[in-house]
């Protein structure tokens, strides 16, 4: 190959990799208020009668919880009376929707038939020709029936004994935090972590929760709080590997994709860095 050729082929590569959009994540660490215990795999909160189970790591930090009946008794959670309180902000669990489930389906029939017919001319070259012209007609019957069903959303939630369900709502944030010492696409020697407690924490957020125990009418209310304790900005190559995959002691045959550092009491956002001049 020619030098020339091989120098454009170099500066065609560099362009398309420098226009290529460059991966980054926003990691947050959350620490527990009150009567929460940290786990390898989840946050637990436990009283008398349940147990609930939280796992933030997702896309803005799923909120949502598991809510596990250690009694023998059925447990009622009143979701008109749960919240999702987000720096002082409440949203209701329960929201007086109607869900819609629908499936149809569908039957066609093609008939189709040819007539043809003997047509006597002169061709081209004065000769006398007979061709037969054929034509098809075609008819399609399509016929089709479906169902759908309407049901409204559950404002009290029974969880029957030992038994558990899931509820989740909300994200925690899917907003981009920005700091003057944060680097907003740093590289590997540009990483750098914000440290913040509960009073100036940029994000504090918590589930109020409400549930009665078998024929009681008393209500029980409790409340878990969180906040923000550490933010980060990484580079992709930072926080992801590639691994093989191993189940039963087999490895699989292709890498896939590993989040190094996920946790229960972290959750992330990805972004990207196209042609946006901010540093922080």
């Amino acid at each position: 190959m020619k030098p020339k050729h091989l120098l454009f082929i170099l500066m065609i590569g560099i362009i398309i990799s420098s226009c290529s959009p460059k991966t980054f994540y926003q990691v947050y660490k959350t620490q527990p208020i009150g009567d929460i215990s940290t786990g390898d795999n989840s946050l637990k909160y436990e009283d008398e009668n349940c147990i609930l189970i939280y796992d933030f790591w997702e896309y803005g930090g799923n909120i949502g919880f598991r809510f596990y009946n250690k009694t023998y008794d059925d447990i009622y959670v009143n979701l008109d009376k749960c919240f999702f309180i987000l720096n002082g902000s409440s949203f209701n669990y329960f929201k007086h929707r109607v869900y819609t489930y629908s499936k149809g389906t569908g039957v066609s029939s093609i008939s189709s038939g040819t007539a043809s017919v003997a047509v006597t001319g002169l061709n081209t070259y004065n000769l006398i020709q007979t061709n037969q012209l054929a034509a098809t007609s075609t008819a399609e019957l399509m016929a089709s029936r479906g169902y759908s069903v309407s049901y409204a959303e559950e404002m009290i939630v029974c969880i029957p004994a030992k038994t558990s369900k899931l509820i989740s709502e909300y994200l925690i944030n899917n907003t981009l935090i920005r700091d003057c010492d944060l680097y907003k696409y740093p590289k590997n020697k540009q990483i750098n972590t914000l440290i913040f407690t509960r009073d100036n924490s940029p994000l504090v957020f918590s589930n109020r929760i409400t549930y009665t125990v078998g024929d009681s009418e008393e209500n029980i209310d409790f409340e878990n709080e969180f906040f923000v304790a550490e933010i980060t900005n990484y580079p992709e190559d930072e926080i992801l590997e590639s691994k093989y995959g191993e189940f039963c002691g087999q490895k699989s045959m292709l890498k896939d994709e590993y989040f190094k550092d996920a946790a229960p009491d972290k959750f992330y956002i990805e972004y990207n860095k196209g042609n946006d001049p901010w540093k922080h």
